[in-house]
C-alpha cells in the first residue's frame, strides 16, 4: 500500500489546491464540519491554512488538538509540513511564538529567497515567487528551528525543525484561482492587480512549488517504507 499524507483542512477556501495533484495518496480531514481529528499522523501530515489566528481557540475549537497532533508528529519525527496558519501553529506547537504581525496585510505575489540548504528547497537557487495572504507572524520560531528561507516583509518564511518538520508562511498549494477567491476579501489592497500579477507568475509558481510538494510526497514514502513508530496524540 502507498503512503498516504494526513491533511488537516481548517476550511474550504483554503484546500489542497496544486497539492491534490502533487502529493499523491492523500486522506483529508475537515473538523470545521465535524470531522474528528486523527489520533495518529500517520505516514506524513500536512496542516493547511485558514483565516483563523494559531491562538484563536474559543472559535476555533480544534487548533489545540491540531496543535498537540503537531506536536507528536514533530517529536517522533514524521514528516510534517505546515503551510501558513499550519506553520503558525506549529511553531505554538514547539514553544515559539506567533503574534499579530507588525508590517500588515502580506498579500498577493512575493518573493522568497533561500538561505539555507535543505532537501524540499534544494532545487531553488534564487528568489523564486511565492503567494502570500497573513498577517499574523512567526515572530520567534522553535528553539532549535532552521531558518531555510525568508523575506522582506516578514523575515520568518520557512523553517525546518529536526531533519523532518516544515513550516512555511507563504502558500505553495494556492493556485490563481484559490487567490482569487480570497482577495474577494480584500478592502485596502488592488485585488484586481493582484489577481492579474499571480495569474501572471503562474509557470513560475508551478516550476517552484511542485518539486516541493514531490520532495515532501518522497519523504513520507521513505518514512513509510521504513516502517515508522505509531504515534498516538493523547
Amino acid at each position: 500500500m502507498s503512503a498516504r499524507v494526513t491533511v488537516i483542512e481548517h476550511e474550504a477556501e483554503a484546500g489542497l489546491g496544486y497539492f491534490a495533484g502533487w502529493l499523491g495518496d492523500v486522506v483529508v480531514h475537515r473538523p470545521y464540519l465535524g470531522d474528528a481529528l486523527p489520533d495518529d499522523p500517520g505516514d506524513g501530515l500536512l496542516v493547511l491554512g485558514g483565516a483563523a489566528s494559531a491562538w484563536e481557540d474559543d472559535d476555533y475549537p480544534w487548533l489545540p488538538a491540531t496543535r498537540a497532533l503537531l506536536r507528536a508528529a514533530v517529536d517522533h519525527e514524521v514528516p510534517t509540513l505546515g503551510i501558513c496558519l499550519g506553520a503558525q501553529l506549529m511553531t505554538l506547537a514547539c514553544g515559539g511564538q506567533v503574534t499579530r504581525g507588525t508590517n500588515g496585510l502580506e498579500v498577493g505575489l512575493g518573493q522568497i529567497v533561500p538561505v539555507a540548504d535543505d532537501p524540499l528547497f534544494a532545487h531553488l537557487t534564487g528568489p523564486v515567487p511565492a503567494i502570500q495572504y497573513h498577517q499574523d507572524a512567526m515572530t520567534v520560531l522553535p528553539d532549535g528551528a532552521v531558518l531555510i528561507a525568508t523575506g522582506t516583509q516578514y523575515p520568518h518564511q520557512a523553517f525546518r525543525i529536526g531533519q523532518n518538520a516544515w513550516g512555511v508562511q507563504f502558500h505553495p498549494e494556492a493556485t490563481p484561482a484559490i487567490f482569487a477567491q480570497w482577495s474577494t476579501e480584500l478592502t485596502t489592497h488592488p485585488a484586481e492587480e493582484l489577481n492579474e500579477q499571480v495569474g501572471a507568475a503562474e509557470a513560475g509558481l508551478v516550476a517552484s512549488w511542485r518539486p516541493l510538494a514531490e520532495a515532501f510526497a518522497a519523504v513520507v514514502a521513505e518514512n513509510a517504507r521504513s516502517g515508522s513508530i505509531t504515534v498516538r496524540n493523547h
